[in-house]
């Protein structure tokens, strides 16, 4: 019978000094398994820029299948008798990079449910709440394709919040909370995958995709490292980890920056010109209009919708935000590097930053080639990868 939590370690002695709580790992190999959703995790991402830059984001209309079937078709005319022809002719050089996207995070996802369960099984019905909720989600699906769309989006929306009520109320000592709300997060996230196929890629289901995968990410590096148990004890962690943490946010919003950009189609906006835009320092710019956040259900935005100087709007607040986030993260790097023990850490973010700042450059100035845009969402998975282990890892010393 496995033992609950407050039976993991034994109890202080007289005489003992006061130790922290540590991270009790819930099994053995829990940290391997934490580490290949983490590698799988970054496949899906940089795997899901390739299929949006390369505009496959609506080849397979329907969801979760395409063009009815499990896999992708093959021939032309294997989508011929089904609805989603009516909606977008069968391409299929780019229907399997779709529906193959959507097989490797469906993979992620069972590779979440099975950390979820490890984590929760010393919580009273821990397991049987995770079930709980998956089923709920699972059960969603067949409805959705068979139209039942209210039943369905009422049981998905009951099993997210079984999930969600279960991570406030257990603690993070076993991993069971990020665990939890991990699997919480994924399940957001085909969500959001179903609604960017059928509400048109939609710029802010799009842009909430890319920040949910990011999330994702984040999530399960942390929980690797804390499972993996390799902390970093400095004397200044506590300082350390809140300029660090300034830089996680600043980098989020960076991302979402990136990302409304992209869904808007406003990368080459200002065409192949940098610094300047469109042959000027400030051309004529519509934020009101470039920035409006809901525009209805039933546009087809692939190729954008918004005029000229709505996407040079959102390119320009892309540049200035970038400046910052550059200054900030170098001069962090600056600061790590005269740390002892982290300077290796240090280095990495310089290095990331640099190439990430000249990648977003020669997006512009190469007209976005797909490989440079790919390796730019890349580079923010780099980012956060360093960001969000020097966050996991810092730890103050032992009392």
């Amino acid at each position: 019978m496995t033992a609950p939590i407050s039976e993991l370690s034994p109890g202080p002695r007289p005489g003992d000094k006061p130790v922290r709580p540590t991270t009790v790992r819930p099994t053995r190999n829990f940290h391997r398994l934490a580490w290949l959703a983490v590698l799988l995790a970054v496949g899906v991402i940089v795997f899901g820029a390739f299929v949006r830059l390369s505009d496959a984001g609506l080849s397979c209309p329907d969801w979760p299948t395409c063009y009815g079937r499990a896999a992708w078709p093959t021939t032309v005319d294997q989508g011929d008798g089904h609805a989603a022809i009516a909606i977008r002719p069968v391409e299929v050089h780019k229907a399997w990079r779709e529906q193959f996207h959507r097989m490797i995070a469906g993979a992620l996802g069972v590779l979440t449910l099975a950390l979820a369960l490890l984590a929760a099984r010393r919580r009273h019905y821990g397991v049987a709440q995770v079930i709980a909720a998956s089923l709920m989600v699972a059960v969603a699906i067949p409805l959705y394709m068979r139209g039942m769309h209210v039943p369905a989006a009422v049981l998905a929306l009951a099993g997210e919040a079984v999930l969600m009520f279960a991570a406030l109320r257990w603690s993070n000592l076993d991993l069971a909370r990020v665990a939890v709300f991990t699997l919480g997060v994924i399940v957001f996230q085909a969500l959001l995958g179903m609604w960017t196929v059928t509400w048109l890629l939609k710029p802010l289901v799009v842009m909430g995709h890319l920040l949910g995968g990011l999330l994702t990410f984040s999530l399960l590096l942390w929980m690797a490292w804390r499972a993996t148990d390799l902390p970093i004890r400095l004397a200044d962690a506590l300082k350390l980890r809140r300029w660090i943490l300034a830089g996680l946010v600043l980098l989020a919003m960076q991302i979402a920056l990136g990302g409304w950009t992209s869904a808007n189609y406003a990368a080459l906006a200002c065409g192949t010109d940098f610094p300047t835009c469109v042959g000027r320092w400030w051309p004529p710019t519509d934020f009101r209009e470039g920035f409006v956040l809901w525009r209805g259900i039933g546009v087809d935005y692939e190729g954008g919708v918004l005029d000229g100087a709505s996407r040079i709007a959102i390119q320009m607040a892309h540049r200035l935000m970038a400046v910052v986030l550059f200054i900030y993260l170098l001069w962090l790097a600056v600061r790590l590097s005269r740390t002892p023990g982290i300077r290796g850490w240090a280095t990495a973010l310089g290095v990331a930053i640099i190439a990430q700042a000249s990648l977003g450059i020669a997006n512009v100035k190469l007209a976005l080639p797909l490989w440079t845009a790919v390796l730019h969402n890349a580079g923010a998975v780099l980012l956060l990868f360093v960001l969000v282990s020097l966050l996991a890892r810092l730890r103050a010393p032992d009392a």
